[in-house]
């Protein structure tokens, strides 16, 4: 069995490819949706999503150096340049970083797909309960 730090076992991964998931269809609704450039007459709301992109690239990036096997440290570094991107997006607005969105999206969609085989690395024997 592969050793990894972060994704151990079948249930942890799942949970993690779900949020993963998850927030590749709130990356998705950026092709709908316009962001302007943070400003200081920015409302709140965009200053909290800032602190929150921030928080959470800096949390991933965290995990991906913890990480002990390529696979994982990849599937971090995956969802940390995405959540990286829609930080650089909130600050600088469309049009200048429209592409943004589609980093995320791709960078997301990677990161599903090797999860995925983390999760498949994850497979019970047959016969054994989890």
């Amino acid at each position: 069995m592969k050793r990894y730090a972060i994704l151990t076992n079948r249930k942890r991964t799942i949970v993690a490819l779900v949020h993963t998931a998850v927030f590749w269809a709130v990356a998705l609704t950026g092709f709908v949706t316009v962001v302007r450039p943070l400003g200081a007459r920015s409302p709140a709301s965009s200053w909290v999503l800032s602190a929150v992109y921030l928080l959470v690239t800096l949390a991933l990036l965290a995990l991906a150096g913890v990480s002990r096997r390529a696979a994982e440290r990849l599937y971090f570094g995956l969802c940390a340049t995405s959540a990286l991107f829609g930080l650089v997006r909130q600050i600088a607005g469309d049009p200048p970083l429209r592409a943004a969105v589609y980093v995320r999206v791709a960078m997301l969609g990677c990161a599903v797909a090797v999860g995925n085989r983390i999760l498949r690395d994850h497979r019970r024997p047959a016969g054994s309960p989890e």
